[in-house]
């Protein structure tokens, strides 16, 4: 049974904007890093389409609001599991 390579967004990255410079064909770009031409495409395309968001500030601070917020509940999970913990511990 062959286990299934996984590639980095850095190194999905370097291919998808090898095959979007067309300095070389889609076949050259993937068998010059040895990975299937159909992986390629599908990098290139989804560098076309979400490439825009890299730029987009709006979506950037959304996303760091999020994280804190996420952040947050997960400390207040904690916090109410280690309550809940020593609550049980004082009853038994």
């Amino acid at each position: 049974m062959t286990k299934r390579r996984q590639f980095t967004a850095k190194f999905k990255f370097q291919i998808a904007l090898a095959a979007l410079k067309g300095t070389q064909t889609i076949n050259e770009v993937a068998g010059h890093y040895e990975v299937h031409p159909r992986q390629v495409k599908q990098w290139k395309s989804h560098l076309q389409e979400q490439g825009n968001e890299v730029f987009n500030e709006k979506a950037w601070k959304e996303q760091r609001a999020q994280a804190e917020i996420e952040a947050n509940l997960y400390e207040q999970i904690g916090r109410l599991q280690v309550e809940l913990a020593w609550l049980k511990k004082k009853v038994t």
